[in-house]
Parts: structure tokens; sequence; C-alpha cells
């Protein structure tokens, strides 16, 4: 079969069977976000250590060294939050994505 004897049909299946992949691998780099970058080794050590440094401070009365571990932890969890945020939005696109290619399979077929 020659590349240029396809006919709507094939070239409609084809483009769905590409909407359907690009589902499937967004779905999948969401779900490893989710997985990787919120519950990382690095986040949790930073925090830890944020949390001893204020600790630390506290005991020493030093305001400014208070200050900027709480500033220092709000960031983290703000970090954690976002990549979070943008793990959820890949896995809904993803799946929004294959259910699209999937309505459209049944609609051409």
């Amino acid at each position: 079969m020659n590349i240029l004897d396809l006919n709507i049909f094939d070239l409609k299946l084809l483009m769905v069977i590409g909407l359907f992949i690009l589902g499937a691998i967004t779905l999948l780099i969401g779900v490893l976000l989710l997985i990787t970058r919120s519950a990382s080794k690095e986040v949790r050590t930073l925090a830890s250590q944020t949390a001893q440094l204020a600790k630390k401070g506290i005991a020493e009365d030093v305001a400014g060294l208070v200050g900027n571990a709480s500033n220092l932890l709000s960031a983290t969890n703000e970090l954690v939050r976002t990549s979070a945020g943008i793990g959820v939005f890949l896995a809904v696109l993803g799946f929004l994505l294959m259910a699209a290619a999937t309505w459209l399979v049944l609609k051409i077929s």
C-alpha cells in the first residue's frame, strides 16, 4: 500500500490513534510527576533541615533566622503544591484526550 493511497477514513483513523497516543503519554507524564515530584527526597530533606534551623533560631533568639526559615518552608510548600497541580493537570488532560479519541472513533466508524 502506497502512502498516497490513503482514503479519508484511514486518515481520520490515523489522526485519532495519534490523539489517543498523545493522551496516553500525557497521562503517564502527569502520573509520574505526581509520584516523583511531590514526595521527592530533596524536598523532604529541605523541609526537615529548615525545621531544624527554625528550632535552632528560636532556641538562640535569632529573629531573622526564624523569619527566613519560615519563608523557606512556605516556598517549599508552594513548590510541592505547584508540581502536584501540574501533575494533576497533565493527568486530567491526558484522560480527556484519550476520551476524545475514543469518542471520535465511535463517531467515524
